[in-house]
């Protein structure tokens, strides 16, 4: 007797699905490029948002610098002028401009009519990171990385 053997082996079934094996290969390769992608772009947003809040908080403390500024001027010499200047290139707030500026205010009298000819000061410094003219003149910059702080005293 002798014994056939069947074999399962279809060459026409290997013919159909020859090509799927491609097919999962070049899909794999696209989901995970996509992957990829979209995690480089979250890690440049969390970089670029990263460094505005730090040069946002650099602006802050030049406009405090540029009203501690105006604070000396006034209180030690009694001459608060207008200006702008540069802080050195050398701090960590050098790429900053500072511009101050001083107005005179009048006073209310005290309730007992007296210092009728009081005067006030209302000093205002802003700080940002491009200016305009050598000014910070309180416009929005073109730039995408712009910053600025605008701070105000009354003395």
């Amino acid at each position: 007797m002798s014994a056939t053997v069947r074999s399962s082996f279809h060459p026409r079934r290997l013919l159909r699905s020859a090509g799927i094996g491609l097919i999962t290969a070049v899909f794999l390769l696209v989901v995970l490029a996509g992957l990829g992608v979209a995690a480089v772009r979250i890690f440049t947003a969390q970089q670029a948002g990263s460094s505005l809040d730090l040069d946002g908080a650099r602006a802050y403390q030049a406009a405090r610098a540029g009203i501690e500024w105006g604070l000396f001027q006034q209180l030690r010499n009694n001459n608060c002028a207008s200006t702008s200047f540069a802080l050195p290139l050398d701090s960590v707030l050098g790429n900053f401009t500072v511009t101050v500026t001083c107005t005179a205010i009048s006073g209310p009298p005290d309730a007992d009519g007296s210092n009728a000819n009081t005067t006030r000061w209302r000093i205002e410094s802003v700080a940002c990171n491009q200016p305009s003219g050598g000014r910070c003149d309180g416009q929005a910059g073109a730039s995408p990385d712009f910053v600025q702080r605008r701070l105000q005293v009354q003395v």
